[in-house]
């Protein structure tokens, strides 16, 4: 057993996918833990390059320059040169990051009106919800105290009724006795 283990172990794995790759580096690292890792430090942002020292005797490409002088010449303008485009380079990053923080901030000023908004529409749609649920049980209260009321009136409106229906019964009671009289008369 302990041979097919060392077999396996003896065989190279070919990495198929990045997947495969990391694990490998995962599983090599964790066969020896007490091994210190060496993390390598970030790069460094490049210093302004120091304006160079004027050079009095630079005769560069023109007549009676000695053949080492447009060396000399020459290196000092590319010199300046790069010192320039680093500057103009790092003028447009300084652009490009006060641009980005503009936008951040845009983007966070836009998202809190937003977020105002919707918490404004929100507590609006709370509090008439309120007033709904509160006129509600109010309307139940008066609806009460009203149907409360409504019965006795109903109560007075049916004695009223009674009343006039017992006048006209007894009109029509009359009527009949005074219909039959004429008729007994006759």
């Amino acid at each position: 057993m302990s041979e097919n283990k060392e077999k396996e172990e003896e065989k190279p794995v070919v990495a198929k996918t990045a997947i495969d790759l990391q694990r490998l580096k995962l599983q090599k690292l964790m066969k020896n833990p007490e091994k210190p890792i060496i993390l390598p430090e970030r790069p460094k942002a490049k210093s302004t390059p120091t304006v160079p020292e004027f050079v009095r005797n630079v005769m560069g490409s023109s007549a009676g320059a000695g053949s080492g002088e447009f060396h000399v010449y020459r290196h000092l303008r590319r010199k300046e040169y790069a010192r320039q485009k680093f500057i103009q380079e790092k003028g447009h990053k300084e652009l490009l990051d006060e641009e980005y923080h503009r936008k951040i901030e845009e983007n966070k000023r836009i998202a809190e009106e937003i977020t105002a908004k919707k918490r404004a529409k929100r507590l609006k749609k709370k509090q008439k919800w309120k007033q709904n649920k509160k006129m509600k049980t109010g309307n139940v209260e008066q609806h009460n105290k009203s149907a409360n009321t409504d019965s006795d009136e109903e109560s007075l409106d049916e004695e009223e009724t009674g009343d006039k229906n017992d006048n006209e019964v007894q009109n029509i009671s009359n009527n009949e006795v005074k219909d039959t009289s004429s008729i007994d008369e006759n």
